[in-house]
């Protein structure tokens, strides 16, 4: 009997899942034999890795160093402008397409994540599948393919607009709203709620990063 073969590390999922939790953050130096002996890989497909993520703009180049990349407020903007119209996109479709199980789902993580609003770095890895939860109701992989890469190029900021004063509990009744609107199959209401609940968070990040400068 043949032996199981170990399974191959995605090295280009291994650094974007540290990159996304915040082990490496925007302005951090990545280098090939350190990233290898933290995730057991060797360093070609490590190499590999990091040239995918800077030809997609993850890292970008000081001198001959990758290093995390980081957004700047016009680039942060334009993010949230597709994110916002994708994300409406998505939930009028789960109104449209969900099954009921999937809103079991949905609504299930409603009232477990309520148990995380005092720590927002987990509330916000919760918010996350959230979200994705959506992205899959949707049943459209086109529709899923894009906002998986919106949400990598999310990770480039630094902080989590959950850690603002106040703002977990008012993104999960936020989340509630959107849920509800699925479970009634109302498109429009669905769409408009998902926008606004992003336009929220984006003000709460402007906010936060206002006070940044003026500290």
């Amino acid at each position: 009997m043949k032996e199981a073969k170990p399974v191959q590390k995605d090295a280009y999922a291994l650094i974007l899942e540290a990159i996304d939790r915040g082990i490496y953050r925007p302005g951090d130096r990545l280098v090939e034999n350190e990233l290898a002996e933290r995730f057991g890989v060797s360093r070609t497909p490590i190499r590999e890795a990091l040239q995918r993520l800077e030809t997609q703009s993850l890292l970008t180049r000081d001198g001959r160093s990758l290093i995390v990349a980081s957004l700047d407020h016009n680039q942060m903007a334009e993010l949230y402008a597709v994110r916002t119209e994708l994300e409406g996109l998505a939930a009028q479709l789960a109104a449209r397409h969900a099954t009921d199980e999937e809103m079991r789902v949905l609504r299930d993580m409603i009232e477990e994540d309520r148990a995380l609003v005092d720590s927002p770095n987990a509330l916000a890895q919760a918010n996350r599948r959230f979200h994705h939860q959506i992205h899959l109701a949707s049943h459209n992989r086109f529709l899923v393919q894009q906002l998986n890469l919106v949400h990598q190029s999310m990770a480039l900021m630094a902080t989590t607009s959950l850690a603002a004063k106040g703002r977990s509990l008012k993104a999960l009744d936020e989340h509630d709203m959107i849920v509800k609107a699925i479970e009634e199959r109302d498109e429009q209401k669905a769409r408009e709620a998902l926008k606004s609940h992003i336009s929220k968070a984006f003000v709460t990040r402007l906010k936060l990063d206002a006070e940044k400068v003026g500290s």
